[in-house]
């Protein structure tokens, strides 16, 4: 892809989106490194497209707008509610091999994961009776966490803009891709989070219940941390 991959072009001031060379503008804006898209990881994004030229047009006219991406050949795209995702990403960065590409949009976190993830994990899950056990039993931790939402071959999801950000509920990149290769999570590794932040008590610090009504059993989790 390297033949069509424009990075030596500045910016230049008032620059209208014809003449705006994204690759340029993906390096010199001053956004947090973690949420920073970087050419390389455009070029990946754009290599998930059937016409990643096209692609790459598209979003030279227009950065700042989100776009629109098929799952199945670069990526598959398990979305989760945005609390238990922040749990999920603490586990996988603190405890785990930490975690690839991730957005988040509408109240829910995108964690970008291997091809084949969308197929697999939901089995994975059924068989470690994901929400199916009762109290006292190995599995009742799950009764009271969300189910995934994943998304494979077929499917399409909807993509942060590559330069600035959305404006309020708009989607936006927690971490942000940055090379050509980004490792992704396979289906062991998410259903590893999952699990233990099911298993995980309720912090006494915090009020914040993903679930209402609250109850003895219900997860809670701490949003003040902070990645």
């Amino acid at each position: 892809m390297s033949a069509w991959l424009k990075d030596e072009t500045t910016l230049p001031a008032g620059a209208s989106h014809r003449d705006v060379d994204i690759f340029a503008l993906l390096r010199d804006q001053p956004r947090h490194p973690a949420a920073q898209v970087t050419a390389a990881g455009a070029a990946w994004l754009a290599g998930a497209s059937a016409y990643p030229r096209s692609t790459l047009s598209r979003w030279q006219a227009r950065p700042g707008s989100p776009g629109v991406l098929p799952c199945g050949s670069a990526f598959d795209v398990v979305s989760v509610p945005a609390l238990f995702g922040r749990r999920m990403l603490e586990q996988l960065w603190t405890q785990g091999p930490g975690s690839g590409p991730v957005a988040t949009h509408r109240g829910r976190m995108l964690l970008f994961a291997a091809p084949g993830t969308a197929q697999r994990l939901p089995s994975l899950l059924d068989w470690e009776e994901w929400g199916t056990a009762g109290p006292g039993q190995p599995g009742a931790h799950r009764g009271s966490v969300p189910a995934p939402l994943c998304h494979g071959a077929g499917d399409a999801v909807t993509v942060p803009p590559l330069a600035g950000g959305s404006e309020g509920t708009g989607p936006r990149w927690v971490v942000a891709p940055d090379t050509r290769n980004p490792w992704l999570p396979g289906p062991d590794v998410l259903l590893w989070a999952c699990v233990r932040v099911g298993r995980s008590q309720p912090s006494p610090a915090s009020g914040y219940s993903i679930f209402p009504p609250a109850d003895q059993g219900a997860n809670v989790y701490d949003v003040t941390r902070r990645r």
